[in-house]
């Protein structure tokens, strides 16, 4: 996401003690395994997946580095344990699934919120260095419970960057796309409905969605590891693809020749047609460069005036890359889509390598 990443990476994370969040999922473990070509001194896995917890452990039986934890991100005792002596946190945990947060809105509010608030002031409370928060596109004029809890979590995030007092802290956020492949996804739903001899359902054949691949999210959160300066959103520029295209796309690969009936079951609760990476309100204060957006905190003179550092509020000569001011808003319908032998390329690796990508049964 950009230049020079590894580089900065590994200058910023050497001899460093770094929690990772959520590490049993698709996103928390593959940024550990990353982590790992570097020289972190230690890098702690928290889940409460205690079986995915106890494979890490096999893992961590070989490299001296790992820490395996089991534990709820509700939990502010058992985070605040977690989290001492650390000098950088990558928060993967959530709740991201939006029909089941249009069902149980409650524990979406518990896990994305509340436990979000009281990570930020346990990280405080111990002068971590960063935090780094994972947020979706569907926080850009949320519809649903899930988008909205991710709405606010940013502002959570982009808040404590600015009433840390004497800590250290920078934080940051970043905002994610559909990432293909990773755990619940479509990828491995229409997988295994193609498996099943179909139908493939898929909402409209006219929707669209940004998606990335899952080193394009790892790059985004060590990206926004080295370059934030407190209180942004980094956004990448992802690909548009027509669901219509994708699901063309799986059959082709997965079924050739088989005619295996495509179903349009419409809109769920709380989804959108469309989705967008930046909103009309954040474009004045967003800056872009070829292969990101980079949304800067809202301030205005008297909360800048509150600011522990009013100098350190970030402006766009401040980042790598030459950024410059974005001009205009970016969604899914109006982007250039993918054209569908792009899409078809993209997918080779990704569905007919699926030790690529974890599953689940």
């Amino acid at each position: 996401m950009i230049s020079g990443l590894d580089v900065a990476v590994a200058k910023a994370v050497e001899g460093k003690i770094i929690l990772v969040t959520g590490a049993a999922g698709t996103i928390g473990s593959a940024v550990v395994k990353r982590l790992l070509g570097f020289k972190p001194r230690v890098v702690r896995l928290l889940d409460h997946n205690e079986e995915e917890a106890f494979y890490w452990g096999l893992t961590a039986a070989q490299d001296a580095r790992l820490r395996v934890l089991l534990g709820d991100i509700r939990d502010r005792e058992r985070m605040k344990r977690a989290i001492q002596s650390v000098d950088i946190i990558i928060h993967a945990a959530a709740l991201k699934h939006v029909g089941l947060g249009e069902y149980n809105p409650f524990e979406v509010v518990r896990t994305n919120l509340v436990a979000l608030q009281s990570l930020i002031e346990c990280a405080l409370d111990a002068n971590v260095e960063r935090f780094i928060f994972t947020s979706s596109d569907k926080a850009v004029n949320p519809t649903n419970v899930m988008g909205g809890s991710k709405f606010i979590g940013e502002r959570l995030v982009t808040a404590a960057s600015f009433y840390r007092g004497q800590a250290r802290t920078i934080f940051a956020s970043t905002r994610f796309g559909n990432v293909l492949g990773s755990a619940g996804s479509v990828v491995p739903v229409f997988r295994r409905q193609i498996a099943a001899g179909g139908p493939l359902t898929i909402t409209d054949k006219r929707m669209t969605r940004f998606f990335m691949t899952l080193q394009e999210a790892v790059d985004l959160l060590l990206g926004a590891l080295v370059a934030s300066r407190g209180g942004e959103v980094f956004v990448p520029k992802m690909h548009a693809i027509r669901l219509s295209d994708l699901a063309s796309c799986m059959l082709e690969l997965l079924a050739p020749g088989k005619n295996i009936a495509v179903e349009e079951i419409g809109l769920r609760p709380g989804e959108k047609m469309h989705e967008e990476l930046i909103s009309e309100h954040e474009l004045p204060r967003c800056v872009e460069t070829e292969r990101l957006l980079i949304v800067l905190p809202m301030l205005d003179a008297s909360f800048a005036e509150m600011c522990a550092e009013p100098a350190a509020v970030p402006k766009p000569s401040d980042y790598p890359d030459q950024p410059r001011w974005a001009r205009e808003v970016f969604g899914s319908q109006t982007a250039k889509t993918m054209e569908r032998s792009a899409v078809l390329d993209l997918f080779r690796t990704i569905v007919l390598q699926p030790g690529l990508y974890p599953e689940r049964a």
